[in-house]
């Protein structure tokens, strides 16, 4: 596949991950090869990745994930499509909930999790700044990490819901204080690959140019 036509069809993928098919250590370890070769803050190069197999952990990290989803979204499809504001971005958010319970129900199924990390916790009062600093350095390695595996027939979806529990998730995978969880990334072969570039608001009605909505 040519670079434009995996950006734009890298989808968050849930209800289509083969849950049956086993998946190669060496292609995660290849994907991974090409995700540690995105820029990081002063090259710091801090990330650090967990990769999941295990059975058992892979089902604790769903309970932990699962516990993070009824929390968020306990109030069910209405609560997601009641913000939606038409009802055709309703019937969307609607499908949206599905996919997405669909994969909190069945996370440990997913043959691999992988858990990005990024050595150096925030403390409560962090600057915003200094925030979007930290995150800049290991979400661009996510995404290629995420385009690797598209580009290879396997499907991901970022996810952060486990982070609700992340304290049990550090205690269950040995990470240290040291290092923040920022996602967790069930990872699958595909049932299928075709698929298709997303609907999105054009470009130029959310591009402004050299003030806040003003046009070229």
């Amino acid at each position: 596949m040519d670079f434009d036509h995996v950006a734009t069809t890298t989808r968050a993928v849930r209800k289509r991950l083969d849950l049956d098919r086993p998946v190669e250590p060496e292609v995660i370890q290849d994907c991974l090869d090409i995700a540690i070769q995105a820029p990081t803050g002063g090259n710091g190069q801090g990330w650090r990745f967990i990769v999941v197999t295990d059975p058992e952990k892979r089902a604790k990290l769903g309970e932990f994930y699962l516990s993070g989803w009824q929390a968020a979204y306990g109030g069910g499809r209405e609560q997601m499509a009641a913000s939606a504001g038409s009802p055709e971005r309703a019937a969307q958010q609607g499908r949206v909930y599905d996919s997405a319970d669909y994969l909190a129900n069945n996370l440990a199924k997913v043959p691999v999790h992988v858990i990005p990390c990024i050595m150096g916790n925030l403390g409560d009062g962090t600057p915003m700044w200094m925030a979007a600093s930290h995150l800049a350095s290991i979400i661009p390695a996510v995404w290629s990490f995420q385009m690797a595996l598209r580009s290879r027939g396997l499907g991901s979806s970022y996810t952060t819901l486990h982070l609700v529990r992340k304290d049990d998730a550090a205690a269950l995978l040995g990470i240290p204080d040291t290092a923040m969880q920022v996602a967790l990334i069930p990872v699958a072969y595909t049932k299928g690959t075709d698929f298709k570039p997303a609907t999105r608001r054009p470009v130029s009605e959310i591009t402004y140019w050299d003030n806040w909505k003003a046009s070229r």
